[in-house]
């Protein structure tokens, strides 16, 4: 499988995805987002502070899963510089950042990714670093073997995606045999002591729904992958995060192929909840896209819709205050994040 870009499909066009998240339909029109935060008086949406810097090392990905929103795999050579990455650690140095959120692609295969996380750590020992670990690149090649092992030394914070305890679910998603390899990297993980009760080390399982629907309450889920990876495979985790799927990228193509779109919109739109609006994660979050430049959050990247801010668009341009005041820039793909117990890369946000 191939991604958009190599297929040179419509949909690999961010202008193309905005003028389907827009188009005409029965149940709305435009950008029926911004409608709904004005009447939970939200709009303007606007940070309350930036605490997490989530930065893309490269749409790079030794998976071609049939959501994903960045459109990674293989074929896809965009990739962070170690120049682009210095201007990362010197606002990381500078400013209050809590917490440095690792993703891709496989942000493992940037050749610069262990440099990266040391830099990170010269600069400070607490901060939280989260890397979105795919799991299968642990097997994909010798020299990631030893990634567990280098994940706690510098005490990273692990959070991986497993669509499912089941095989046929798993690799119907993510690949034939991504479910063997997935149980086979979390058993290394637990070998180190990720997901082990009193380690210290967090091993968090991320669940994408496979189709057209939102996911299951969270709290449900979380204990029934508990008892069945640990019953059959005896594996442990820390928490499991449900995220719904946005209607970007491959999810969108799969949402138009299936005749799925304008019904799975509208089930977003009915489930909007103000509360979850209020919690949605580009309010404390700045996203840094491969090429350094900044966005509202991952979502909005993979759409080119760059921060409001003009004169902060660049990592190198950096200028908190200016980030700080900024308008969120808000679109109908939105509607993912704010619907039902609401949506972020921590799970669910109400």
């Amino acid at each position: 499988m191939k991604s958009l870009k190599a297929q040179n499909h419509r949909l690999s066009s961010s202008e193309e995805e905005i003028e389907v998240l827009e188009m005409d339909m029965p149940s709305f029109s435009g950008n029926r987002f911004a409608v709904e935060l004005e009447s939970s008086n939200l709009y303007p949406l606007k940070p309350t502070q930036i605490e997490i810097l989530q930065i893309n090392l490269g749409k790079m990905c030794n998976q071609v899963c049939k959501h994903c929103h960045v459109d990674a795999g293989p074929d896809r050579k965009e990739i962070m510089t170690r120049d682009t990455m210095q201007e990362c650690l010197q606002v990381i140095k500078n400013h209050e950042v809590t917490t440095v959120d690792l993703t891709g692609g496989a942000p493992e295969m940037n050749p610069d990714f262990r440099w990266f996380v040391e830099s990170i750590r010269a600069i400070d020992s607490e901060i939280n670093i989260i890397v979105r670990c795919n799991l299968t690149i642990i097997l994909a090649n010798p020299k990631y073997h030893d990634l567990p092992e280098f994940f706690k030394k510098h005490k990273l914070e692990v959070a991986s995606s497993l669509p499912y305890f089941t095989a046929m679910k798993t690799d119907s998603q993510r690949g034939d045999g991504v479910f063997d390899k997935s149980i086979k990297a979390l058993k290394l993980l637990n070998e180190q002591g990720y997901g082990v009760e009193g380690s210290g080390l967090i091993l968090n399982l991320v669940y994408n729904p496979s189709g057209a629907f939102m996911p299951a309450a969270q709290a449900g889920l979380e204990a029934e992958f508990k008892k069945r990876l640990a019953d059959k495979f005896g594996i442990t985790f820390n928490s499991l995060f449900t995220i719904t799927n946005l209607p970007i990228s491959r999810f969108l193509e799969y949402l138009l192929r299936s005749d799925n779109y304008e019904g799975y919109m509208e089930k977003l739109i009915e489930s909007y909840n103000p509360v979850a609006a209020a919690g949605v994660m580009c309010r404390n979050t700045i996203s840094v896209g491969w090429d350094g430049y900044l966005y509202d959050c991952d979502f909005n990247q993979m759409l080119e819709l760059k921060v409001s801010a003009e004169d902060s668009q660049h990592i190198r341009d950096w200028n908190h205050q200016s980030l700080t005041d900024r308008e969120i820039i808000v679109k109908n793909h939105c509607f993912g994040c704010t619907a039902g117990a609401g949506s972020s890369c921590g799970g669910t946000t109400t």
